[in-house]
């Protein structure tokens, strides 16, 4: 977890020039400093200050962040208005989700796409992987084979 620091002086940053930058990213995030502008990089200097003021990203964030840097599986986001369409068993399942984001299947509104899988199969099942939006990487050169949600 990031800890959060004392609010940041943005405006200090104006000031520095290239050198005064690179001492300061490197004061700030210990890391070598990137070769970009002066520009660029007074920008991600701001972002990182702001970042570690504030507590950095949420969460969430990070983590499909590092997924998708290591290849490993993402799941698409469901937005309003989208339609879900998986068979099973013989039954075309059409869940909805509303424009206020909740989801709705059989005329009736469910906590999660989870909770959805789970009524279809009687199991324990994640909802987006039930639903395709849950790919795994696929290893370079081969396709794999998923589900399409319908928008």
């Amino acid at each position: 977890m990031v800890q959060r620091q004392p609010a940041p002086n943005l405006a200090a940053l104006d000031d520095l020039d290239g050198a005064g930058l690179a001492r300061r990213w490197l004061e700030v995030t210990g890391r070598p400093v990137p070769r970009v502008s002066n520009r660029l990089l007074r920008l991600a200097l701001a972002w990182e200050i702001q970042a570690r003021a504030s507590g950095g990203l949420p969460r969430r964030i990070r983590q499909r962040l590092e997924q998708r840097a290591n290849g490993r599986n993402q799941t698409r986001e469901i937005r309003p208005g989208m339609k879900l369409v998986r068979e099973w068993n013989g039954e075309l399942i059409v869940v909805t989700v509303s424009e206020d984001g909740t989801i709705r299947w059989r005329e009736r509104t469910w906590d999660s796409l989870s909770a959805v899988a789970r009524a279809v199969t009687g199991t324990r099942w994640s909802g987006p992987a039930f639903f395709g939006l849950r790919t795994a990487a696929a290893p370079e050169g081969r396709k794999t084979g998923s589900r399409r949600a319908a928008a």
